[in-house]
């Protein structure tokens, strides 16, 4: 009975040492972490027009299917604008066909003072023939040369306004510069009108809602959130010890702490480039020399393979999970 104190107290100590072994090896091989938190697409909800608003279709929570109303926001200014930006382009076709009209008309006397000058030349020939055979008097002569001189001057006029008239008309048709100006001025005013009513970009839930008939909204200002129910992954941060043995592809379970007993399947994405104090917004330096080494975590993006069946349990952003990596294969590869 002497020796039981001693045997037991030698079971008990390897006991407790074969049991850290174990846990050792169990953490050695399979790393984890609680510090990791359930991640989605976030997209801010923001109008591109300005305006009051008409309509709130949706509201806080809500689940929204990929083109749904969220809002609609008063069109009446937009639709003045696009009568506006009509009209505009109307006149400019009307613009563009008179230029075209008068272009046809310039271009006529052009006609018909290259015809003139013709006349005027072939006379001023015929006198000139005369004059050296000294049937016409030098006034005729000289009469001749000026009509002839005149007509020159006339065709040249003439082509001078039939250029200018070409540099007003522009591009026949819907190539008209202005005709185009005003086209774009239409289609941006249209465009819009539509932006009026906002959709929902993809399915997913409606957060931080704040929005009520009547109030002023300005373009690109934001109003609330949509919560992407497509893809979702989990942003865990490790310690540096454990990066050693994490590899991209590696099975992971995750807990999540708001359903007790939910686990879900995951995958190592990628391991982060940096730590996350390095990327934080105040990176801790120390030049005093008090210094004391901290172990420093470093992000693990982790893909999700599975989805909880049940629809009560939905999937909400930063929640906090439990991330576990198998990591046996790494050793069986050896």
């Amino acid at each position: 009975m002497k020796y039981l104190k001693p045997i037991l107290l030698v079971v008990a100590l390897a006991a407790i040492g074969g049991g850290l072994w174990i846990w050792w090896q169990h953490e050695r091989i399979h790393p984890s972490t609680d510090d990791a938190y359930l991640k989605a697409n976030v997209l801010t909800i923001a109008p591109q027009v300005g305006g009051a608003i008409d309509t709130v279709a949706v509201s806080e929570n809500q689940h929204v299917k990929a083109g749904d109303l969220l809002f609609q926001i008063d069109t009446a200014d937009l639709e003045a604008q696009v009568k506006a930006a009509q009209a505009s382009y109307d006149a400019a076709v009307q613009q563009s066909s008179a230029a075209i009209t008068d272009l046809s008309s310039v271009s006529g006397q052009v006609d018909s003072a290259r015809a003139a000058l013709t006349d005027a030349q072939d006379a001023y020939d015929r006198t000139e023939k005369l004059f050296k055979l000294g049937d016409v008097a030098q006034a005729a002569l000289d009469q001749a040369t000026a009509a002839r001189d005149q007509a020159k001057a006339a065709l040249d006029t003439a082509q001078a306004a039939l250029a200018a008239a070409r540099e007003r008309a522009g591009t026949p048709g819907d190539d008209n510069a202005a005709v185009r100006a005003a086209e774009a001025q239409l289609t941006l005013a249209q465009i819009n009108l539509a932006r009026a009513r906002v959709t929902a970009p993809v399915s997913g839930w409606i957060a931080n809602l704040d929005l009520r008939p009547g109030t002023l909204v300005a373009p690109d200002m934001p109003l609330f959130s949509l919560v992407e129910d497509g893809d979702w992954w989990i942003d865990a941060n490790f310690k540096e010890t454990d990066l050693a043995r994490l590899r991209p592809g590696q099975p992971v379970t995750v807990a999540v702490d708001m359903y007790p007993g939910l686990t879900l399947d995951g995958t190592v994405q990628s391991l982060g480039a940096g730590s996350g104090a390095v990327f934080s917004l105040m990176p801790p330096q120390n030049a005093s020399g008090n210094w004391v080494k901290v172990t420093q975590r470093f992000p693990v993006r982790v893909s999700l393979g599975s989805r909880p069946d049940d629809p009560a349990m939905q999937l909400r952003v930063g929640a906090s999970t439990t991330v576990t990596v198998d990591t046996s294969a790494l050793d069986a590869a050896k």
